[in-house]
């Protein structure tokens, strides 16, 4: 009895710990499961379209006082005021509900979630070289990009759909012949990756286009783009989805693209812990920026960081040693200087 209660306690034990350990895994796998729509797409109600001629149907617009604007504590780095170039920007997934399979415009917690992490975490590192314009769209609930059947892949077409209007808006009345910058993550990342295909390549104003950074999706380079080589090339894309040398792959990585943004090559070449300018992350960090946080190497399409030098990145909900969420922060300081050079290069042209 005393044995067995013994082996009892041991395996209590080893369910505590891994619970403990993999608790960002167990808490998205709850979350995905909840974020299921009872409803099929067909069945699903459709909410109104935006209208992007009402500044509040965009996240971020130059004019407005949005958290796109901040910069890393002490430093002033915003430049919208006086920048030549634009940036179009399409935020990742912030709807987590199953109410739909698309957001709703109004849902509060959406696009709460959109302004205070996304525009604060990713979008800002481009006000150095850019005014910022990111749309508000209906996007594709998380589960929608795990969902074998069709009704995902509408969802997800429905939101592009917004993506585009909000794209040719831009063109039509805010660009005026602008160059411009196309970049986003994740469901962002995998619409701009559409948008190149379908909208900007072979068309008039591609070459407007300083460079496309559709990061944190896998993506193979068929949209047509070349895929940047080094620092100061323009008219071509980068991206890339960090992860540690034990994160397991979301299907087979083979053949996508990987840019590294610490030495903006496509090479596999390794970058040290010293490339890394500082990183930066204004949700547990508070806007510090820490430098050399971590390494890079691009194996297998995927972006290697083999340690993170640093207590405030915890948060890895999509499994131990997958640094989606980051993508962006652990290279603030390399992405924002990079969208400068490249914007430079181009008006030097």
């Amino acid at each position: 009895m005393k044995k067995a209660l013994i082996v009892i306690a041991v395996i209590v034990a080893l369910l505590a710990i891994a619970a403990y350990v993999f608790r960002d895994t167990i808490g998205f796998m709850i979350m995905l499961a909840s974020t299921s729509p009872d409803s099929t797409f067909a069945e699903d109600t459709r909410h109104p379209a935006p209208d992007y001629s009402n500044p509040d149907h965009w996240a971020a617009l130059p004019d407005l006082d949005d958290p796109a604007d901040v910069s890393p504590n002490g430093l002033d780095l915003d430049n919208q005021a006086t920048a030549l170039v634009d940036v179009f920007f399409i935020h990742p997934t912030t709807y987590y509900k199953a109410d739909h399979w698309n957001q709703p415009l109004d849902d509060i917690e959406a696009n709460t979630f959109t302004d205070d992490q996304v525009l604060r975490n990713q979008a800002s590192v481009f006000n150095s070289c850019c005014r910022i314009y990111v749309p508000r769209y209906r996007q594709a609930t998380l589960f929608s990009f795990m969902d074998d059947g069709a009704d995902g892949a509408q969802a997800i077409r429905h939101a592009y759909e917004d993506v585009k209007a909000a794209f040719d808006h831009y063109m039509g009345h805010y660009n005026d012949n602008r160059p411009f910058i196309l970049a986003g993550h994740s469901q962002g990342g995998l619409h701009a990756d559409t948008l190149l295909k379908e909208v900007i390549n072979g068309a008039p104003y591609q070459d407007l286009m300083v460079a496309a950074y559709p990061v944190g999706y896998n993506l193979d380079g068929s949209n047509g783009i070349p895929v940047c080589d080094h620092a100061e090339q323009t008219g071509c894309q980068v991206t890339w989805n960090a992860v540690g040398p034990e994160a397991p792959a979301f299907g087979d990585t083979s053949t996508s693209i990987c840019v590294n943004p610490l030495n903006w090559t496509n090479d596999g070449s390794y970058a040290g812990f010293d490339h890394n300018l500082g990183a930066v992350s204004f949700t547990a960090g508070g806007g510090v920026l820490e430098k050399g946080i971590t390494d890079a190497q691009c194996i297998d399409g995927r972006l290697i960081v083999t340690e993170v030098r640093s207590d405030g990145y915890q948060n890895m909900m999509f499994g131990p040693g997958n640094y989606h969420v980051y993508d962006y922060s652990f290279f603030h300081m390399n992405i924002r200087e990079n969208a400068m050079q490249r914007s430079l290069a181009y008006l030097a042209k």
